[in-house]
């Protein structure tokens, strides 16, 4: 095999086994930067044979192996030197000295080691922006430049993040363990969350020259598809992994060729992805036989249904769409689901009312750098012909979005109100 070759099959069985991996190996050694220093160790035994002896023929087992015997060798080293400052009085106890029992440990429950491992990698006592580095280099199996490159921050900063959050997780001893009862409630959220932001900057970008990061969105379902599987009986894991599958369907028809953004009303439907589409109906129905009461995933996953069944535009059914984000909005409210709940107003009961819904919201201070607010009041006012209102909101928005196709597109749709 070439060098090459070999070097994409590693990095493509890195991607799928790296996280079982650091999830058996923190269990053992109970630190998830040590855990993810002796994986790492694995790959690069992993890069300089298999280009030479071929891929074997279970790669996840080789890996595994290679790092046992990295940590056993870590762990015999650390005995011997603590063996060394006991002979100057700085013993340690027996227990300290022992070497874990990697053969048994490793033949442990992997679905238990992932769980546990999203449950460390999104922990509260972490900052936002650390769970998403952690959580994307632990369980997403990316780089720390290619973390860097999809949300526009320098490599060393990111770098600093994953170190800090490691130090973090050690520091304050966090048990690698999966919640119960009421802290599973509270964690799974800010699991979901970290998902659901991932796959929110694929979708749409805050910042930079693309509107869309299609490799996040697939990232970001993915560690939804493992935690579905991981948490069969949780309604609104189902709920967010239907909620991306089914904006994820529509990827193709939201830019041109050009990368231009097409806006919702004007996308090509046919383009849309059919099985994606129905693979998030699926997930609605599989989370709603849980018979437990709707979160917000599962909310918004049957909203993006709304549209998912609609060939045309013109067929939505915004009367539906507008009670789900009355229910939402009772459920989990927030200003962008009451920005995103005066849109259905306005498409519902006309654009006046969806006005009145919207200007509401008009001093609300989370909102008052948010591009969308006057983006949305310019659609409204585009059709009430308040043509010169709408210029000058389309321009407000332009000027608050850090995208540059948006802000294209939003600088054009006020020139059309000339």
């Amino acid at each position: 095999m070439a060098p090459t070759d070999a070097h994409r099959a590693i990095d493509a069985v890195w991607r799928i086994e790296a996280p079982r991996l650091i999830g058996a190996l923190a269990r053992i050694v109970r630190d998830v930067g040590v855990a993810e220093d002796l994986a790492q160790d694995a790959l690069v035994a992993a890069l300089q044979q298999w280009p030479h002896e071929g891929i074997p023929r279970n790669p996840g087992a080789w890996l595994m192996a290679a790092a046992k015997h990295r940590a056993i060798d870590v762990f015999r080293r650390s005995k011997r030197l603590d063996e060394k400052h006991a002979e100057i009085g700085r013993g340690l106890a027996a227990e300290q000295n022992r070497i874990p029992d990697f053969d048994s440990g490793l033949d442990d429950d992997m679905g238990d080691d992932l769980l546990r491992l999203v449950f460390i990698s999104c922990h509260p006592v972490l900052s936002t922006e650390a769970r998403v580095a952690l959580t994307l280099r632990l369980l997403g199996g990316l780089t720390t430049d290619e973390i860097a490159r999809a949300f526009l921050v320098p490599e060393p900063t990111i770098a600093q993040r994953i170190v800090r959050a490691k130090r973090t997780l050690t520091k304050e001893r966090v048990a690698f363990d999966v919640p119960r009862g009421a802290d599973l409630e509270a964690r799974l959220s800010s699991v979901l969350g970290v998902i659901y932001l991932v796959f929110n900057e694929g979708y749409t970008a805050t910042a930079g020259d693309d509107w869309m990061r299609p490799s996040l969105c697939e990232d970001a379902s993915r560690l939804g598809r493992i935690l579905a599987e991981l948490t069969p009986n949780e309604a609104d894991v189902h709920g967010l992994v239907a909620l991306m599958e089914i904006q994820a369907s529509r990827l193709r028809a939201r830019v041109d060729e050009s990368g231009r953004p097409i806006l919702l009303p004007d996308q090509n439907r046919a383009l849309w992805d059919r099985l994606l589409i129905r693979r998030g109906l699926e997930g609605i129905e599989r989370a709603e036989r849980l018979g437990v009461a709707r979160g917000p995933y599962l909310l918004q996953a049957s909203i993006a249904a709304c549209h998912a069944r609609a060939l045309e535009a013109g067929q939505t059914d915004w009367t539906r769409i507008l009670s789900l984000y009355d229910e939402l909005a009772r459920v989990s409210p927030s200003p962008v689901i009451a920005l995103n709940r005066a849109v259905a107003v306005g498409m519902a009961s006309g654009p006046q009312a969806g006005l009145g819904a919207l200007d509401v919201l008009r001093d609300n201070q989370a909102l008052r750098t948010y591009h969308l607010l006057p983006s949305v009041r310019g659609d409204l006012l585009v059709k009430l012909g308040r043509l010169d209102e709408a210029r000058g909101e389309f321009e407000r928005a332009a000027s608050l979005t850090r995208n540059a196709r948006e802000r294209e597109l939003l600088l054009e749709r006020g020139r059309r109100q000339s």
